[in-house]
């Protein structure tokens, strides 16, 4: 599968992810983040809500 996900964007899922999934284990309501989506997006370079309609946060659209 080819990375859908840029640099730029994937460094703010590796260091916001990990804040956000903190914050759910706290008690907030954070749909998506509880789960990890984030970081592990980041990490794979890979959003599959991206995939669906062709979105590219990398250079080079």
């Amino acid at each position: 599968m080819k990375n859908n996900v840029g640099s730029v964007d994937r460094l703010s899922r590796i260091v916001l992810g990990p804040v956000l999934l903190t914050l759910c284990l706290w008690g907030r309501k954070l749909p998506g983040a509880g789960l990890g989506a984030p970081l592990a997006t980041g990490l794979v370079s890979l959003c599959p809500r991206y995939k669906l309609p062709g979105i590219k946060s990398e250079l080079g659209w």
